[in-house]
């Protein structure tokens, strides 16, 4: 009879998911992943499988939950446009927390020459964060806050490469000032009301 697991998955996968959120994928090694979950190498293959397998399960429950804080975000906000203003302006809010920048994103940069599945899955990831913030573009022109002739897709994959981009100057170590000067230029273009018409 096999033994039952005495250790919290949840707790693992997320020490797992910040050494290769810090060190990145080829710089982890086996005994990274077995000094930070604090497990043998034998229980460690026989829950999660070898270091890839690890990595991608890693990789969807962090795609999983981040597209569960976009969705309540945007959802959230009294008015859509103001949910779009604060996705732009996320960067800005935690300069700390971006200095790591986006763990799909490095991933997709480390790794999607050559692995397709990781290529394959940061493209479903954005689609599918496009789609959200798409609906949200679509909701601040019903709410008449944007006009009604913009592309909502369009628009929202150029805030979504807006918003990577100010990540993505942060990890640069920009200072605060100038990523919240950046941010509010990006969405003065980007965010046009109806009025400035």
């Amino acid at each position: 009879m096999a033994r039952p697991r005495t250790f919290d998955e949840k707790q693992v996968l997320n020490a797992v998911r910040d050494q290769f959120w810090d060190a990145g994928y080829a710089a982890t090694s086996l005994e990274d992943l077995m000094r930070v979950s604090g497990l043998g190498k034998g229980s460690l293959y026989a829950a999660f499988g070898d270091k890839r397998q690890l990595f991608l399960r890693v990789l969807n429950s962090y795609t999983e939950a981040n597209h569960g804080r976009l969705r309540e975000a945007l959802a959230g906000a009294p008015r859509a446009l103001d949910a779009l203003r604060m996705l732009i302006e996320a960067p800005v809010d935690d300069p700390a927390g971006t200095r790591r920048g986006c763990l799909m994103a490095n991933s997709a940069s480390e790794l999607g020459n050559a692995d397709p599945e990781v290529l394959a899955h940061a493209h479903r990831a954005y689609e599918t964060s496009t789609a959200l913030i798409g609906d949200c573009v679509a909701r601040a022109q019903r709410e008449g806050d944007l006009p009604a002739e913009a592309d909502p897709v369009a628009l929202a994959r150029a805030l979504l490469a807006a918003q990577q981009g100010l990540v993505f100057m942060s990890r640069t170590g920009m200072d605060t000032a100038t990523l919240t000067a950046t941010a509010r230029s990006l969405a003065t273009r980007l965010l046009p009301t109806s009025a400035d018409d």
